[in-house]
């Protein structure tokens, strides 16, 4: 009798250490609705100009068709700090949903927390299959090293080569006598007028903001930053630049501790100093820095800057004041070739759009949920909003993004402020007969400027493949604790240097703190991929 209770209590003990450890297990009975309906958690990581997703009325029908109803948790500011303790407790909901909001390197730090889909995608989710089917691309986007799947892509077909485009305010050079610049001497001097001579003419000489650009990001750069201005010295920057890693001749690099970084920053504190950018630059937030660019009535208040596309950025009052700019040599005497920022694959492919909890204990349910975004006319509505609202069906199996309801906004902020947009899973199929609005029909004409710098890129040598490459867990895990530490120190820097100088006296020092945060075991891993990559191709 004794031998026998031994045995039981070890298999009951060893019964519970596999219920606590057990990933992937479903870990309670689906909860219902009084309907029928599958109830479901999910968090969205969303645009600050997004409205409240219960107002989403594709949504409302996308959950009714898959039989769910969803608690969202709406997100629009410090994910990357929510994330860490929230990956770190072990208790996430049903589904996250936002481009990347989950990236490889978690997916490598928190094994177990998330489901391989793979299983699910051919029993659940027949529009993620013909996704896969028809750009296959996306299936290697999706899929990790060892072969599973945690995270789905999207592809959004519609998209330029280049996110940012630079802009002046044409009508402040014309009243001011003054040429388009085409140098950063001549840039320096342009904004220099604009500071001093009344630019906008509303006789208010100190109102007038010569230059602005985007929030820095604390994990890196994104869109709408001065850092495009690296093309004027030949590096290629890929997917807005990032964390600074770039591709030149073949080799991968990091233009943090690059020399032609050095000299930017340079000429970025000299505009600082003399007060010709705009002194809440590193403290004002998206919001702000939106608003500020549209002005006041038809009087514009910035005068350089860098955005999207002309009434996204300037809003429709004072937009037609402005032009956009081909990328400006270093000086009248350089001859190195020009570039910019190469974002085709970013802008419309992205990683990690949807995640499921490996412990869901409705699998089944989210994934059905998760098959209806993908359907490429709940896509279109994804990624434009609403039929009937954003978008008219013709009738003939064709559709039409619509204007603003509101004339006076732009359609930018219109989109984006109706629906997931960007943020969102979404695959809008190659066949899909789609009219695009004024604002992405004028983007083609805003990036003719950059055109042949962009033409000139060499795609093999000098483009990073970004989202293509897949890293082991290990490298993964080694590169994203390098990264932290690397990061936030760059950054800071670039901050300091701008605003208070210094870049000249403490540039040795920085490039050494650099390269022991691990940046060179970084590029190292970085580029034995990347070879192996371009072996495949």
């Amino acid at each position: 009798m004794r031998k026998m209770f031994i045995v039981l209590l070890v298999v009951c003990m060893t019964s519970l250490l596999l219920s606590a450890c057990g990933g992937g297990q479903e870990s309670a009975e689906p909860q219902l609705t009084p309907d029928g309906k599958v109830k479901l958690k999910a968090i969205m990581i969303k645009h600050p100009l997004t409205q409240q997703l219960d107002k989403m009325e594709w949504l409302k029908e996308a959950e009714a068709r898959a039989g769910v109803e969803i608690e969202w948790q709406e997100i629009s500011a410090d994910w990357d700090q929510k994330k860490g303790a929230l990956l770190a407790s072990g208790d996430i909901p049903d589904l996250i949903v936002g481009v990347n909001s989950i990236t490889d390197a978690d997916f490598a730090q928190f094994q177990g927390l998330f489901e391989d889909l793979t299983g699910l995608i051919e029993t659940h989710a027949p529009n993620v299959q013909a996704m896969f089917e028809a750009k296959p691309e996306t299936r290697a986007l999706a899929t990790q090293v060892d072969g599973k799947i945690y995270g789905l892509p999207k592809y959004q077909r519609f998209w330029p080569e280049t996110t940012t485009r630079q802009f002046i305010n044409q009508e402040w050079l014309d009243r001011l006598g003054l040429e388009t610049p085409t140098t950063w001497d001549e840039l320096h001097t342009v904004l220099k007028a604009f500071k001093e001579q009344d630019a906008n003419g509303n006789g208010d000489p100190n109102d007038e903001i010569p230059m602005d650009f985007a929030p820095t990001g604390k994990t890196g750069f994104g869109a709408f930053m001065p850092i495009v201005l690296l093309g004027s010295q030949g590096i290629t920057l890929t997917d807005n630049g990032g964390m600074g890693y770039f591709m030149e001749d073949g080799q991968v690099k990091n233009f943090f501790i690059d020399e032609r970084y050095k000299e930017l920053v340079q000429f970025l504190h000299k505009l600082y100093s003399e007060g010709l950018i705009n002194p809440e630059v590193f403290t004002q937030d998206y919001t702000k820095y939106q608003s500020v660019a549209r002005g006041s009535g038809d009087t514009a208040k910035v005068g350089y800057t860098f955005g999207w596309e002309v009434s996204d950025r300037f809003g429709n009052a004072v937009s037609p004041q402005y032009t956009s700019l081909a990328p400006l040599k270093v000086s009248a005497d350089s001859t190195t070739p020009m570039s910019w920022s190469y974002d085709y694959n970013s802008l419309n492919y992205g990683v990690n759009t949807v995640q499921l909890s490996a412990t869901s204990p409705s699998k089944e349910a989210a994934m059905r949920f998760i098959n209806e975004l993908y359907d490429p006319k709940v896509s279109m509505q994804v990624l434009f909003g609403s039929l009937g609202t954003n978008i008219k069906d013709n009738g003939d199996g064709s559709y039409t993004i619509l204007p603003p309801e509101d004339s006076a906004m732009d359609p930018g902020t219109w989109k984006w402020t109706s629906t997931w947009a960007d943020n969102g899973p979404m695959y809008i199929a190659d066949d899909l007969k789609l009219t695009l609005g004024t604002d992405m029909q004028s983007v083609g004409k805003q990036t003719e400027p950059l055109k042949p710098a962009l033409d000139a890129i060499d795609l093999d040598n000098d483009v990073m493949p970004g989202v293509f490459l897949k890293y082991a867990p290990q490298d993964n895990s080694m590169m994203a604790l390098n990264n932290t530490s690397f990061i936030s120190m760059a950054i800071a820097k670039w901050s300091e240097w701008i605003t208070k100088g210094g870049v000249e006296e403490q540039w040795d020092a920085y490039v050494a703190d650099a390269q022991r945060t691990g940046l060179v075991a970084n590029l190292e891993i970085m580029q034995r991929y990347y070879d192996e990559y371009k072996s495949k191709q």
